[in-house]
């Protein structure tokens, strides 16, 4: 059974996601449709704009992408201490940038003269659309909203577009954090769609790599700040996404991972399991990713006895010895 919203994200205990939205029965998102032959590829770019104009908005940055044929990924941080420091201008700003708001609004922001009753209304409403504004939910709903209307109008069609409700990973770790967007930015090459990292298309793989000064994605820190930064070096990262699209062959069954990048050794992970997890073609169902230490923390946090991916963090992220 699903699980709430509000069960499955907590920004106590990470401010990471990693997001999954797939379109219904298969349709296809992006990429030529070899049953119909139509082609949809315009529509990966409609993916990373809407990304991208929406995290200039939200306070949010993205630290990950990857737009295939009938499914996106995406790995985001919510920054809500940034929503807490706007004042109530940048919020009215920023929330008006998507929807046009209320007409009370509207004539606060163009100075007009509002009483003590009206003022407290737009209070309320502003406190409302700053909690938004650093929602993981709401990033998703306008991202997911903007794109199934624009493919629906294109199709001529009404109805549903994606598959559900996205899918959310809160990732607990710098590893789990490291691994997850490994595990995007190789989507292209696990689907055998591209031979390395630079080819891979509609990813943020591609984008640090054709333009490392790119302000769309948050840096890396290349120190231990999470608050600058992802919190490793930009080097490090596209070693290991280098190696591990190398190393993955599915038609091997084995394989001896040499040459490991040495970001795996200063954080503890041994080769093999991040091979398998960012080999693996089926993502694997878990609701977070981390150390079987925080996913229990997670659990207590969450008044739930038991979360998903105890074993994968184990394997993936083991506890200090």
């Amino acid at each position: 059974m699903p699980q709430p919203r509000k069960r499955l994200v907590s920004l106590a205990d990470t401010p990471y996601y990693h997001c999954i939205s797939r379109c219904v029965r298969r349709a296809f998102l992006c990429g030529k449709d070899p049953v119909t032959g139509f082609d949809f590829e315009h529509r990966r770019q409609w993916i990373v704009d809407r990304m991208k104009a929406l995290a200039s908005i939200f306070a949010v940055d993205l630290c990950a992408y990857a737009v295939m044929s009938n499914h996106y990924h995406v790995v985001i941080r919510v920054n809500a201490k940034e929503a807490k420091a706007w004042d109530n201008k940048e919020v009215a700003e920023r929330w008006t940038q998507i929807f046009s708001g209320p007409i009370l609004v509207q004539r606060w922001l163009a100075n007009a003269e509002l009483d003590s009753s009206e003022l407290d209304a737009v209070s309320d409403i502003l406190a409302i659309w700053r909690q938004r504004l650093h929602d993981l939910s709401w990033f998703m709903r306008c991202l997911n909203e903007s794109v199934a209307r624009m493919a629906n109008k294109e199709d001529r069609c009404t109805g549903r577009f994606w598959e559900g409700r996205f899918r959310s990973q809160a990732l607990l770790d710098e590893r789990a954090v490291l691994s997850c967007m490994a595990y995007v930015d190789l989507n292209p090459i696990r689907a055998a769609i591209a031979d390395s990292p630079e080819q891979s298309d509609f990813t943020s793989i591609q984008e640090r790599i054709l333009n490392p000064e790119t302000k769309t994605l948050r840096r890396f820190a290349e120190q231990d700040d999470d608050d600058v930064g992802i919190p490793f070096g930009l080097k490090d990262y596209l070693q290991l996404v280098d190696w591990a699209g190398r190393m993955i062959q599915h038609d091997k069954r084995g394989y001896i991972p040499e040459h490991a990048p040495p970001i795996l050794q200063r954080l503890g992970m041994e080769t093999a399991p991040v091979l398998d997890y960012l080999g693996s073609k089926e993502q694997i169902q878990v609701n977070a990713l981390g150390s079987a230490t925080r996913l229990r923390l997670l659990a207590q946090r969450m008044g739930k006895k038991f979360i998903k991916g105890v074993s994968l963090g184990r394997r993936l992220c083991p506890e200090p010895g």
